[in-house]
């Protein structure tokens, strides 16, 4: 699985980037989490507003951070 966590480095960003790294090691999940600062990158993904998290490719959610439960079914789903 790959994951992105984009955002230009906010505090909402930062805190993405730590919930999914700790859920991805919580649930034991094989992925690769990096995190995408470029704006222009970020903005190809069509998101207005960061964070976002954009799993294998598919944005599944931007502009908030999630619920530890939510965060769980997202990265679950496949």
């Amino acid at each position: 699985m790959e994951i992105k966590v984009l955002g230009t480095g906010c505090a909402k960003c930062k805190t993405l980037e730590k919930m999914v790294t700790e859920k991805v090691k919580e649930l034991g999940i094989e992925a690769s989490v990096t995190k995408e600062e470029d704006i222009v990158k970020i903005m190809g993904y069509g998101i207005l507003s960061t964070p976002g998290l954009v799993i294998d490719g598919k944005v599944a959610m931007s502009g908030r951070l999630p619920s530890s439960s939510e965060l769980t079914d997202l990265l679950t789903k496949k």
